[in-house]
């Protein structure tokens, strides 16, 4: 009889604590015109639960360098010091300004997987990017013109280009882009902030969107691409600078400013995990909930070996939270 191998440890099962703080902290502040303030209570709620999580972390994607952001802050060790080591991708809201202005769709979000595996992006701040789910993984290519994609996509799903549906940060520089997505036929859902949330839901069954295309952050790019090879999603992405210094100090870093961008380079292990929080209700998860019994909160965990996403929906006491840490979720 062969030896049974014990069930590894699923770290996103811890992890999603961390979210769960940063969310309800975060929500206190809805709607309240403050993102700073927003930002800085997620922080701080995320910062004390990771550190008495069991792993010796570094955070690759963060709020920025130490002396720019007093948050969770790129190099920033977090966790109890024990293994496994890890990478740590974390944005303990992405979209303040949601979250600030009351709109749909903010979330709190972290992604780990086993040290040295995870992109540093340095100093480039923004990476165009296209995102597909899994019936479109290998089958798109952004190299290619937006209704090459389309078409693709369409073929691969059984469908027309006039069924799919594509997201896109509702920004300037988009302009021409939405203008080819109409063109080839295709429909736009067109989204404020929040192109994690944004992307994951290409991977999401019956969310509505397919595809997303355009520039958007290179952290929460890094941090997409550990949540899509979770679910067998695709993601490429392509460094985007500003200014010619900015190209310039992408290749006094060492890195080709012109490479394609793969999964597999974004997160080079499937020993990788994610969790989301929703601070606010969008299309992919509930935002933080507040009643006579408590408060609840709806998070997606996932775990790249397994495969295995789940939904976990929690009620919380805030009293009895009080007695274990020090943060305000009332």
């Amino acid at each position: 009889m062969s030896e049974r191998l014990a069930p590894e440890r699923n770290l996103a099962l811890e992890l999603v604590r961390t979210t769960e703080a940063a969310a309800m902290a975060g929500a206190r502040l809805m709607g309240r015109g403050d993102k700073i303030a927003a930002d800085q209570a997620a922080v701080d709620a995320m910062r004390h639960v990771l550190n008495g999580v069991e792993m010796n972390g570094v955070v690759v994607i963060g709020e920025g360098e130490k002396d720019e952001a007093p948050m969770l802050y790129n190099g920033e060790e977090v966790g109890n010091g024990d293994p496994p080591h890890c990478d740590i991708a974390v944005d303990p809201i992405d979209g303040t300004t949601l979250t600030a202005e009351g709109r749909a769709g903010a979330i709190a979000v972290i992604a780990a997987s086993e040290r040295g595996s995870m992109f540093n992006p340095g100093s480039a701040v923004y990476m165009e990017k296209i995102a597909v789910g899994p019936s479109g993984a290998g089958i798109v290519d952004i190299r290619l013109p937006v209704k090459r994609n389309l078409t693709a996509l369409a073929k691969a799903k059984q469908v027309s280009v006039s069924n799919l549906t594509a997201v896109v940060l509702d920004r300037a520089r988009h302009a021409k882009l939405i203008g080819e997505i109409r063109d080839a036929g295709a429909r736009i859902r067109l989204i404020s902030d929040g192109d994690v949330a944004g992307a994951i839901a290409c991977a999401w069954p019956d969310s509505g969107v397919d595809i997303l295309f355009g520039v958007g952050g290179t952290p929460e790019g890094v941090i997409t691409a550990a949540a899509l090879k979770c679910m067998g999603g695709d993601l490429q992405g392509r460094l985007w600078h500003r200014t010619d210094d900015e190209r310039q100090a992408t290749i006094d870093e060492g890195k080709d400013p012109d490479a394609i961008l793969g999964l597999d380079d974004l997160i080079s292990t499937e020993n990788c995990f994610f969790s989301a929080t929703g601070i606010t209700t969008g299309d992919l998860l509930k935002g933080v909930g507040y009643s006579h019994g408590g408060i609840t909160t709806q998070s997606l965990v996932m775990r790249g070996r397994s495969g295995t996403v789940r939904v976990i929906e929690a009620r919380h006491q805030p009293e009895k939270l009080k007695k274990i840490a020090p943060i305000g979720y009332m």
